[in-house]
């Protein structure tokens, strides 16, 4: 496991294996590396880029052998030091240890801690496993310091735990597994409680139950629980827990399917961002929902034009089995409602149409603009991106059923499919804050490494719920 510590000392002093530190296009590093030795190298500062230098030919003392330098580009702020940090520990690879050394401009005071903080949970998200990181600094003696470096910590290890759920191969990690890993991420820290089908079935969870029906591995809903004293809200997490998802009967294309075993990665993300606010002890109640089912193809599996009962007594038409994200998540907002929560949050790999609107690094949030808002301020701080989504509520009219409350999409009108999926989900919140995040995109990286994301699971979402939960508890 890759580990963090703090010295109050300078970079050059540190016998490390590589010391790495940050520059911006123009100016060197004092007192090691000028400006002509770096331009000599190519080096021009911008974000992602890195040179690593021999100890032989740098000017000043170095104990280490090698001097690696990042660049951060002109944008300083919090989230470009975290990319720049993570891209430089990521492309450093499989070394022992790493000194680290933030930018020697940063000020000092609230600004040098956000800024080790920042540089801190970037390299963390980007070192190799087993990776001992030490940080020197003339703050990193200072409380505010330590507090954040820990955070950084318990976060890191939270998005990293996350990453690891959405690689695991779905013969692996299937819904009864999954309600194993998170048994045994919640001990110690949260309660955790399971309902197989039979108790699915007496509570009458009937979308977690008809979208698992298909399948051979039956599904499981997991409800996580931090319950601290003197608790000042009771916010609740809903994560789709799609352990594959071949489309059911509607089946996807061999395509479709390749990345498949990702479609859990909001649970993923609600469940290690709980275990994250309960380790720092928030004083705010979280609970957890994780709606986990696998969506087959079968002879017992769901069909296009059933109507099922969900679990706040609705009938939903089933308009395509492919849309079937929706329905555990409805049935979690329920649960989340009958247990009182002040707010609901529910975070998915939902819809494609949160793709073709944004991209594969930017997730939609909408919902009650209070919490959207404060999503989209979270995430800001977290260092993700979240952009704002409307919710027309002329949408409403393209899921009216003939034989049910409900339908599950619009089949005639394919426009604003991540909007409408949204309206779908509002139906279920009621009058109780709420805001729904589409992850369709940057949960999972078919391309290249970039900043501190690898390929494969990101992990995304989990850094951006604890910051709201953070800001709640405060």
């Amino acid at each position: 496991m890759t580990t963090l510590t703090l010295r109050r000392a300078s970079i050059r002093q540190l016998d490390t294996a590589v010391a790495l530190t940050a520059a911006a296009p123009t100016g060197g590093v004092p007192g090691l590396a000028s400006e002509e030795l770096l331009a000599s190298l190519g080096f021009k500062g911008t974000p992602g880029e890195l040179v690593r230098i021999p100890r032989a030919a740098i000017s000043g003392k170095l104990a280490a052998p090698t001097l690696a330098v990042a660049g951060v580009g002109t944008d300083r702020s919090p989230t470009q030091l975290r990319r720049a940090y993570g891209a430089a520990l990521r492309q450093l690879g499989a070394v022992e240890s790493v000194g680290c050394a933030t930018p020697p401009d940063i000020g000092s005071g609230a600004d040098a801690v956000e800024i080790l903080a920042a540089a801190a949970e970037g390299a963390l998200l980007g070192a190799h496993d087993a990776v001992r990181l030490v940080f020197a600094g003339p703050s990193s003696a200072d409380k505010a310091a330590k507090q954040a470096v820990n955070r950084a910590q318990v976060l890191a290890q939270a998005v990293r735990a996350a990453r690891r759920l959405v690689d695991e191969p779905p013969n692996r990690l299937y819904p009864e597994a999954f309600a194993d890993a998170a048994v045994t991420a919640a001990k110690g820290v949260l309660k955790a409680r399971v309902l197989d089908v039979p108790a699915l079935t007496k509570a009458g969870y009937g979308g977690i139950l008809a979208v698992g029906q298909g399948s051979t591995r039956p599904p499981r809903l997991v409800v996580l629980t931090h319950s601290p004293t003197r608790a000042r809200h009771h916010i609740a997490l809903v994560g789709k827990g799609i352990t594959f998802d071949s489309g059911g009967l509607d089946i996807k294309t061999a395509a479709g399917m390749a990345t498949m075993k990702c479609d859990m990665a909001g649970a993923a993300a609600v469940l290690h961002a709980t275990v994250a606010a309960a380790t720092l002890k928030l004083p705010v109640k979280v609970t957890g929902y994780l709606c986990l089912a696998e969506n087959m193809p079968s002879g017992a599996a769901l069909r296009p034009s059933d109507v099922i009962t969900m679990k706040d007594g609705r009938a939903v038409e089933v308009a395509n089995t492919d849309a079937e994200g929706r329905l555990v998540l409805a049935d979690g907002i329920a649960a989340a409602l009958e247990a009182k929560a002040d707010q609901v949050i529910d975070i998915a790999t939902l819809t494609g149409a949160q793709v073709v609107a944004l991209g594969n690094r930017i997730a939609g949030v909408m919902g009650s603009e209070t919490v959207r808002d404060g999503i989209v301020r979270a995430a800001a701080q977290a260092g993700e991106d979240v952009w704002p989504m409307p919710l027309p509520a002329d949408l409403l009219d393209g899921l009216k059923s003939e034989v049910a409350d409900l339908a599950s999409l619009n089949l005639t009108d394919r426009a604003a499919g991540m909007l409408s999926a949204g309206v779908f989900l509002q139906q279920f919140a009621g009058d109780v804050p709420w805001a729904h995040i589409d992850i369709a995109g940057p949960a999972f990286n078919s391309g290249e490494p970039w900043g501190l994301t690898p390929k494969g699971g990101t992990g995304f979402g989990v850094a951006t719920l604890l910051a709201y939960l953070e800001d709640a508890a405060s």
